[in-house]
């Protein structure tokens, strides 16, 4: 069902509930999601209301009567009455943790399921529902979820001999996340391989000089050891 929520309270409040499908959430919870340490003498009436259009909402966008009772009322709040595999954050957390565990198994699968996993994402997570700190939190653990995402991705791709193939992407990433050292390790990799010594060694100093300045400390010891591996030419950084 593809719903156009209007309203970041509304969005807020969705938000909140999908991010625990099938569980109740508090109304504690959710007065905090939306109005922080000083809610209105009238928050809770309000709060009742939200859902009440929030459901008519669902209902309107459905054109299904029983999509109301996808938001329902317990002793202990509201949740979300929806399989969690159909929510895309659970879903993603999962497949990301589940390649953890079997991207060095099988390079290749790694490959396509992360790459489509990746697909899912369409901007910063949970950009539209306001500054809540359950929805704040959320995003920015799904955020680093994804990066890790990120990494696997190249280090499957790296697995399949596609190093010259990635120097681009790795470039593009550690543009945007230059204080992100895995990325920069991964680029000195890829460049080493692509017969780039002087270059692969160029990033290192690159990265140790923006530290400096801007954090006052040295690469921490993956970027080091992998200078220390490029300078050495090891043979273990062709890979197999």
């Amino acid at each position: 069902m593809d719903t156009e929520i209007p309203g970041t309270k509304l969005r807020a409040v969705l938000a909140t509930l999908a991010l625990s499908p099938r569980e109740a959430v508090s109304p504690s919870v959710l007065l905090a999601e939306l109005w922080g340490d000083r809610p209105p003498r009238t928050a809770y009436n309000t709060l009742q209301g939200h859902i009440a259009r929030l459901r008519r909402t669902l209902v309107e966008q459905s054109r299904a009567p029983q999509a109301r009772e996808l938001i329902r009322t317990t002793h202990a709040g509201y949740l979300l009455d929806i399989d969690p595999e159909h929510v895309d954050s659970v879903r993603f957390a999962r497949t990301v943790k589940d390649m953890a565990v079997r991207a060095e198994d099988d390079a290749e699968r790694a490959v396509a399921v992360l790459t489509r996993a990746l697909g899912m994402w369409r901007g910063q997570a949970l950009s539209d529902v306001g500054h809540g700190v359950t929805c704040r939190t959320a995003a920015a653990h799904l955020d680093e979820t994804r990066l890790m995402a990120q990494g696997m991705l190249i280090n499957a791709q790296f697995s399949m001999g596609l190093h010259q193939q990635l120097v681009p992407e790795l470039e593009n990433l550690t543009s945007r996340y230059p204080l992100r050292e895995r990325f920069s390790e991964q680029l000195m990799l890829a460049l080493y391989r692509s017969g780039r010594q002087a270059d692969a060694i160029d990033v290192y100093h690159r990265v140790r000089r923006r530290l400096s300045e801007e954090l006052g400390v040295e690469p921490g010891p993956g970027m080091q050891d992998q200078l220390a591996r490029i300078l050495r030419q090891e043979p273990c950084l062709l890979g197999a």
